[in-house]
């Protein structure tokens, strides 16, 4: 059955789109902040690792949120790890160590990355595709992704 919300479907298609880069990068960076979380060491460990699962939950949250945000407008969100790997900007980089200041600069590189390209597509969803819903949406994600930029960014200070 076709999505009547009111959006023209070559406009859902574009939402769509734009959407399933969100998610596959959300991916990513969920991934990277679990392997934090994981591999962290060092005489700062246990707060570090507290920190990155407070982190890695709430990026989980923003997944599921984006997967549904997509079924909602009437089109299938990315599930497998190969369509995501096609479909994400971000890219994994070997690090050297699991030092936390290893950590924090990878996915401080990607939480402003997150935020370049959210800012960049909410004025597009807003005005040409005409979805206020999945631009306020992802007004949202855009301001947890600029706290968590500030959080890393502080621990490297």
């Amino acid at each position: 059955m076709k999505t009547k919300i009111g959006i023209d479907p070559m406009d859902l298609q574009a939402v769509a789109s734009v959407l399933c880069v969100v998610l596959a990068d959300e991916y990513i960076v969920y991934g990277k902040t679990r392997n934090a979380h994981w591999n962290i060491e060092g005489p700062d460990f246990y707060s570090q690792h507290l920190f990155f699962e407070k982190q890695y939950m709430e990026l989980h949250e923003i997944i599921d949120n984006v997967a549904e945000r997509i079924r909602t407008i009437g089109h299938y969100a990315p599930g497998r790890l190969t369509d995501v790997l096609q479909l994400t900007r971000l890219s994994e980089v070997p690090l050297n160590g699991t030092l936390s200041s290893d950590f924090f600069r990878e996915l401080l590189s990607d939480h402003e990355s997150l935020i370049i390209h959210l800012r960049a597509n909410i004025s597009q969803l807003q005005d040409l595709n005409h979805d206020s819903g999945s631009g306020d949406f992802l007004t949202d994600i855009l301001e947890f992704h600029e706290k968590s930029a500030w959080m890393l960014r502080a621990h490297l200070k």
